[in-house]
């Protein structure tokens, strides 16, 4: 697993970065979908250490957490915490599957379109919006509940899948206001 342990505006020792790498390396042995990298980003947000990590798994999946404490490694241990927790229930979520194939992905555009805050325009000149970046993304196919379980590992508001029961439709998945988690399913 290939590791990039970084400090926003703190300088992060060897010890800690040894600490780390032990210590995800020991908790990932445990769960299957061999990891392939991670990406750990510790700073400092008022008196709090901060501890953000992501971890992409060879199955597509993306395990992400954080954690706050007044200490630098009891930030990392309550992230890492997080992160066991949902790989254990992951790891759970597969054996009662019980599958065994790798995710399959589609190519896909992605694209980021400018804001409208300018204020001094009453009325905009044109209705296209003007596209700030693009670039190339991967959806899923996956069936609904595996849909939801990616997009609570990822701590995201929402996933674009491919519904692997409902042929090549694109499907969506998002959390509600109201705290439940809503379906999209096109005709």
């Amino acid at each position: 697993m290939q590791y990039q342990i970084t400090g926003k505006q703190i300088d992060i020792g060897e010890a800690l970065q040894t600490h780390v790498k032990d210590g995800l390396g020991e908790m990932v042995s445990k769960y299957p979908g061999r990891p392939t990298d991670a990406n750990v980003v510790f700073s400092k947000s008022g008196h709090e250490h901060v501890c953000e990590t992501v971890i992409h798994l060879s199955t597509g999946m993306t395990v992400q957490a954080k954690g706050h404490d007044h200490e630098i490694y009891a930030a990392f241990e309550k992230c890492q915490d997080k992160m066991d927790k949902q790989l254990r229930r992951y790891k759970r979520r597969l054996k009662d599957h019980h599958r065994e194939r790798p995710v399959e992905l589609s190519e896909a555009a992605s694209y980021i379109l400018a804001s409208n805050e300018d204020e001094s325009e009453s009325e905009p000149e044109t209705l296209q919006p003007m596209i700030v970046a693009e670039m190339e993304t991967k959806i899923p196919s996956l069936s609904v509940g595996e849909a939801v379980m990616q997009m609570e590992l990822a701590g995201a508001p929402v996933l674009v899948f491919r519904n692997e029961k409902g042929g090549e439709n694109v499907n969506i998945v998002y959390r509600r206001d109201d705290g439940n988690i809503g379906w999209i399913d096109p005709k």
